[in-house]
């Protein structure tokens, strides 16, 4: 099944509400960076919830990036999405291994303790940031407590990851749940109720439900109005022309100490791996471009 959102509102718009299923884009993103089992957990997480959050944004050209910086082996996730739902990203250190807790994989303690930020850029003459700490480091709390702080909004945020035991993907997703400033007291008693029903959203999904199933779960007794239906996707925008710019803001010293080695430079894209290879006289033309 390919990777979707689904928008929707319940109780008359005192509630808005997102779902996805991203089992591909987290796949994707496992095979490109070679993550472990938990490094997979963590980042295919932040990548839903990016899927979701940049579906939430306006214009063409808004970019949403995430940047989960925590003091466990992990080292750090980036995860950037555009309006389109389209998302990438990576970890710091793929490769963590840590023993299982309470039967689960330990984003927790992979991720560690530290802050989380949200960047949007909306085209402005500054982007807008927003930070704050990381209360669990399992992501979807971090999210939940983000939303309430920074941007008062009161939400309820929801992401699984489940691998096979050959560490391949089994299946991914999750929700956003957000309340309205004019919801009334009588909604979110039953919000809160149906929430505390939720235990696992990685059970259900390994139940085969779909988005507008999960959403159905949550607000299927609040008069739940699916709004529409947008493709997600793991999609790098990378290009030599844009890896270019990153050569080119090493330095003019650092470029020229590279063309007195003699040799080619490869430089590999952070988000999926791509190798780029410049040549002595491409470090060259680069030098004079930037003059």
């Amino acid at each position: 099944m390919k990777d979707y959102i689904v928008r929707a509102t319940a109780a008359d718009s005192q509630i808005r509400a997102f779902a996805a299923t991203t089992a591909e884009m987290t796949e994707t993103a496992r095979a490109y960076h070679n993550t472990s089992p938990v490094a997979t957990a963590a980042l295919g997480r932040l990548l839903t919830a990016g899927a979701m959050m940049g579906s939430m944004m306006k214009n063409e050209s808004d970019v949403l990036t995430l940047q989960v910086r925590g003091d466990g082996p992990l080292g750090g996730i980036t995860v950037t999405a555009d309006s389109s739902a389209h998302v990438k990203g990576y970890v710091n250190s793929p490769d963590v291994m840590l023993p299982a807790k309470n039967g689960k994989l330990d984003v927790g303690g992979a991720v560690g303790i530290g802050l989380l930020q949200v960047i949007k850029d909306m085209g402005l003459k500054e982007p807008y940031v927003g930070q704050t700490i990381l209360v669990s480091g399992e992501i979807a709390e971090d999210l939940t407590y983000y939303f309430a702080n920074s941007e008062q909004v009161p939400s309820s945020v929801g992401l699984g990851v489940l691998m096979n035991h050959d560490n391949t993907v089994r299946c991914a997703g999750g929700f956003i749940i957000q309340l309205m400033p004019f919801a009334k007291e009588e909604t979110i008693s039953r919000l809160e109720e149906n929430l505390k029903k939720v235990t696992s959203v990685t059970e259900l999904l390994d139940r085969g439900y779909s988005p507008e199933q999960l959403l159905g779960e949550l607000l299927g007794d609040l008069g739940l109005e699916i709004t529409d239906t947008v493709p997600t996707q793991f999609y790098c925008d990378c290009s030599k022309e844009r890896v270019e710019k990153a050569v080119a803001s090493i330095g003019r010293k650092e470029l020229e100490e590279m063309i007195g080695d003699g040799e080619d430079i490869e430089v590999k894209c952070h988000f999926c791996g791509a190798a780029y290879n410049y040549t002595i006289e491409e470090l060259k033309e680069i030098i004079k471009r930037s003059r």
